[in-house]
């Protein structure tokens, strides 16, 4: 990088910049962890030495809450190590789309988006929706976010799958118990020199006014852009920006990170048909089960990891969960949610 002709090729150093940053953020986490710890070796030591019995009992809860600290932190190292995968580090495209049930199903999604927003601000990661198309009576029928952040993909495709919700329905006047569900699929936000190629010819983009609550352009003009893709069928659209120029770049990036999962997800399937396991690819597998009545509980039928505590994961707290799939628990009680 010291080079004097480092930067003659922009695209190369860029690229070389980005893979040094990424090293170091592997490295220095481990450098400092291992200095904390031999700092609380000699205060430890200083805690033994030390004669005065009042002197010595503030340094030993001073050892212990600074090997509290250190295990936490510990932890968190433990759990990046997962994060390796190539994208990631990226940010994330999360879409949301709600089941067959029609207003059950639209209320669900609307519940999950909103979860996944708590989640975001907690992790003080941000979002954006940049697509969504809300129910006819109530909550929405789909909804796309961008999350930025580091390390946003790597926590959130752990989310990928189906999501089922039982509970007494408030929208039935005779309060049965319903069944809902909604699918969640994550794609990360790739670079633009990711090896996907999309012919022009196979794009069919059509224009619309956007929808929402009002502001510039909205319901003005069509600066909305909705792009399918012929050969795959898939559709995305983006409404979030006031220009369609801008809407038009954030579609196609949201195109070329679903063709790119794609691929991914054959490679992946190919692997688990080699090895003869059962894929776990998202849009057929129902993850996770969030019942409300006549119990609460929360459970993750791929980890087993579960939770009574149902208000506060709809206001958030996820992570363990996210965490369980990250360290490769396994179910070993059967599903047991009814």
């Amino acid at each position: 990088m010291a080079a004097p002709d480092f930067w003659n090729n922009r695209e190369r150093a860029q690229t070389d910049v980005e893979e040094v940053s990424r090293l170091r953020s592997l490295v220095n986490p481990f450098e400092e962890l291992e200095r904390e710890i031999n700092d609380l070796e000699a205060l430890q030591q200083l805690a033994t030495e030390e004669q005065d019995d009042a002197h010595r009992a503030q340094t030993e809860r001073e050892v212990a809450a600074e090997h509290d600290r250190l295990i936490h932190k510990l932890e968190e190292f433990e759990l990046r190590q997962f994060l390796s995968g190539e994208n990631d580090g990226a940010n994330a495209f999360l879409t949301i789309h709600s089941g067959a049930g029609g207003t059950e199903s639209c209320d669900w999604a609307d519940m999950l988006l909103r979860m996944y927003q708590r989640w975001t601000e907690r992790s003080g990661y941000k979002s954006q929706i940049i697509d969504v198309q809300t129910g006819e009576e109530v909550g929405i029928k789909s909804v796309t976010l961008l999350v930025t952040g580091e390390y946003a993909y790597g926590h959130l495709q752990t989310e990928r799958g189906v999501h089922r919700l039982v509970r007494i329905s408030p929208f039935d006047a005779n309060k049965r118990r319903h069944t809902s569900f909604a699918s969640v699929d994550i794609v990360p936000e790739i670079a633009d020199t990711a090896p996907i190629d999309i012919n022009p010819a196979d794009l069919e983009i059509d224009t619309f006014r956007s929808g929402g609550k009002g502001g510039q352009n909205v319901n003005k003009v069509e600066t909305a852009v909705r792009i399918v893709h012929k050969p795959t069928g898939i559709v995305v659209a983006c409404q979030a920006e006031r220009s369609q120029g801008r809407n038009r770049e954030l579609a196609l990036k949201m195109l070329k990170a679903k063709l790119y999962q794609i691929e991914e997800d054959k490679k992946r399937a190919e692997l688990d048909r080699q090895y003869g396991e059962k894929g776990e690819i998202a849009w057929g597998n129902q993850i996770r089960s969030y019942v409300f009545q006549p119990y609460q509980m929360v459970k993750d039928h791929r980890t087993g990891a579960e939770t009574s505590n149902v208000q506060e994961v709809m206001d958030g707290k996820i992570d363990m969960f996210i965490q369980a799939k990250l360290r490769g628990e396994k179910n070993a009680k059967g599903d047991g949610v009814e």
